[in-house]
């Protein structure tokens, strides 16, 4: 059973950067993404930033150019970094990992509860004026 958790949450203003994290315990699938979706309450979550076996990677048009995506397999974590925070940022972000779709294909989903995947337990984040 894959696990993975979330940290790294927290307040800031608008301008100041974040750093979200998601330690995971490693999967048998030979291709898969993953990263991170955000979710407002009685919203669909949206995805964010996502990286792939094949070394691709993908982020939400509102999110490029702010937010980087990097791994570290050495110690099965993922990082978000989150610079020049909005307002709009303001959300609980959700470390995900879908086998067999691309980053792309995983920032797609439309109802990504649906899609077979794994995910953290969600770290909050709040971006004030």
């Amino acid at each position: 059973q894959e696990h993975l958790v979330d940290s790294g949450g927290g307040s800031v203003q608008a301008g100041g950067s974040l750093r979200l994290s998601c330690a995971h315990s490693g999967y048998k699938y030979t291709h898969y993404s993953m990263g991170w979706f955000r979710q407002l309450p009685g919203k669909e979550r949206e995805g964010v930033a996502f990286i792939d076996t094949d070394g691709g990677s993908a982020y939400a048009d509102s999110v490029m150019a702010r937010f980087t995506i990097t791994k570290d397999n050495a110690r099965n974590t993922l990082y978000l970094q989150m610079d020049s925070l909005k307002p709009e940022d303001t959300a609980m972000y959700y470390c995900a990992a879908i086998p067999y779709l691309s980053a792309t294909q995983t920032l797609s989903l439309e109802k990504p509860l649906d899609a077979f995947g794994y995910w953290g337990q969600g770290t909050r984040v709040v971006v004030s004026e």
